[in-house]
């Protein structure tokens, strides 16, 4: 299983932002930061924007900050957002499935229950869980 690169970035912005809760951010500044497509970020800020874990603020001085607490940023939350729906395989899917063996197929149950194994791993953590090492990470990704 791979993450999107799309979720990638959002819990980097997260973290980027959790790391230096003390002032905005600019999406330039976190783009430059991870050396990162800004056209790319300006979605995720957008979405994750609607959805409250940003804030946002327009014109001179504004800028973008946690829209929560780290604390109350669940990781499995955020993937969940980001990735929409997890259809590993085929038969996953709402409409669609051509598999043959599906009436008497073992794979998807297998599937599922990894599936959730992993998710509720992901529910277990935080964003302040990723950033409780917030010294460390102010000194790898500077402010501009």
């Amino acid at each position: 299983m791979r993450l999107t690169d799309y979720t990638d970035y959002a819990l980097r912005t997260l973290m980027y932002l959790g790391a230096h809760a003390d002032a905005t951010a600019t999406i330039q500044e976190i783009a430059d930061a991870y050396g990162i497509s800004k056209n790319h970020l300006m979605k995720v800020v957008h979405e994750f924007g609607q959805a409250g874990y940003i804030e946002t603020s327009r014109g001179r001085g504004g800028g973008i900050r946690l829209g929560r607490p780290a604390k109350e940023i669940s990781i499995g939350d955020v993937v969940r957002l980001a990735e929409g729906e997890f259809t590993l395989v085929e038969c996953f899917g709402p409409s669609g499935n051509r598999c043959v063996i599906t009436p008497s197929c073992k794979l998807k149950s297998v599937l599922k229950r990894a599936l959730d194994a992993y998710m509720a791993e992901l529910d277990r953590h935080t964003l302040a869980d990723l950033i409780e090492n917030r010294a460390a990470l102010v000194k790898l990704l500077p402010r501009a």
